[in-house]
């Protein structure tokens, strides 16, 4: 079988999941091609395991001090490329067409009748999941952006529903962490505006990633620039994460057991719907601004925090995808197989 993945590269957790699940199509010599598009070429890191990718340009989401722009995103995109991109992408010799919320391959795979299987969170949200912040513009982009005629959903409880647990990569977690040691990735708020309230916490060391950091020290504060394994020492060794509330650095928390603070990106129904969830379930705490008394009060907190064990997804979806029973009761089978692996620890 020889399948095409496409990864939307605008987020760093749809290429954290992609990892994974290329070290699990390795482990069975399957043949994979993969193509990403969201970020130019030059803003990827860390992609070895990718062996010869393809980059796209395809559509991404704009954003501004910690806001989605819808009119930066509609005007902001080249959607006569995007379009000469899915027209003229060649699915000949592909058997399956995987797709991670990525638009060029989906819309390509569904045009020329391929079966299009589409892995994420995003497919989720077709089911009764907690939702805050949604309309009939955001379900619709929901859907439609990456459409997928199987929809393999992820999140952190199934609802009820054939929704798979994350996949997650722990191998990093450390033995012991450092109590004062804060892990903070808000990649889409206003870097000064994050630097100076968490200046004022000195008690506090906070490791803050961004794209555009260059590497220092400034007090209590270490600015970092994004990358894999430096983002994953510090988060293995922290006693605390503050980030935006994207799904799988969540999840990679949530497997951590580290104490969680989201700040949801404004007007963007995902993240809002996964604050929203992540405060039913026990698993963290929402911040709506960079508010100083209540990022002092989280830190401060001596709540229990819950560490969730999650089974090898990716192995679990690739063995699946191989079977080729890709109908709904296989999806729920699949499911329940899962989540009867998954640990909830104290």
């Amino acid at each position: 079988m020889k399948i095409l993945y496409g990864v939307q590269g605008t987020g760093n957790g749809h290429l954290s999941r992609a990892r994974a699940m290329a070290r699990a199509f390795a482990a069975r010599n399957l043949d994979v091609d993969y193509l990403f598009s969201g970020r130019s070429l030059d803003r990827y890191f860390d992609m070895h395991v990718f062996g010869q990718f393809c980059v796209r340009e395809g559509l991404t989401f704009a954003c501004s001090n910690g806001k989605l722009s819808y009119l930066k995103t509609c005007v902001g995109n080249n959607y006569g490329r995007f379009l000469r991109d899915v027209l003229t992408l060649d699915l000949s010799v592909y058997d399956l067409v995987l797709t991670d919320f990525e638009p060029i391959t989906a819309w390509a795979g569904w045009l020329r009748g391929k079966t299009v299987v589409s892995i994420g969170h995003q497919p989720a949200f077709d089911h009764r999941v907690p939702m805050a912040g949604h309309d009939l513009r955001s379900r619709f982009v929901m859907r439609m952006f990456a459409p997928g005629g199987v929809r393999l959903g992820m999140h952190w409880d199934s609802f009820q529903a054939p929704i798979l647990p994350p996949i997650v990569n722990v191998e990093h977690a450390a033995v012991s962490t450092e109590p004062r040691k804060v892990v903070v990735y808000l990649p889409f708020e206003n870097q000064l505006n994050v630097q100076a309230v968490l200046a004022q916490i000195p008690e506090y060391d906070f490791y803050i990633y961004a794209p555009d950091n260059l590497a220092s020290t400034r007090g209590n504060l270490h600015l970092l620039p994004t990358s894999l394994k430096g983002f994953q020492d510090d988060l293995s060794t922290c006693a605390g994460v503050i980030c935006n509330a994207g799904f799988e650095l969540s999840s990679e928390c949530i497997a951590l057991g580290k104490r969680l603070l989201v700040k949801p990106l404004d007007r963007q129904m995902e993240q809002s719907s996964n604050a929203l969830a992540l405060s039913r379930l026990g698993y963290g705490e929402t911040l709506e601004n960079l508010q100083i008394d209540q990022i002092r009060k989280w830190l401060g907190s001596s709540d229990p925090v819950q560490k969730v064990r999650y089974p090898d997804v990716a192995s679990e979806v690739v063995k699946w995808l191989c079977d080729g029973n890709l109908q709904e009761a296989s999806q729920q089978d699949l499911s329940d197989r899962l989540w009867d692996k998954v640990v909830v620890e104290f």
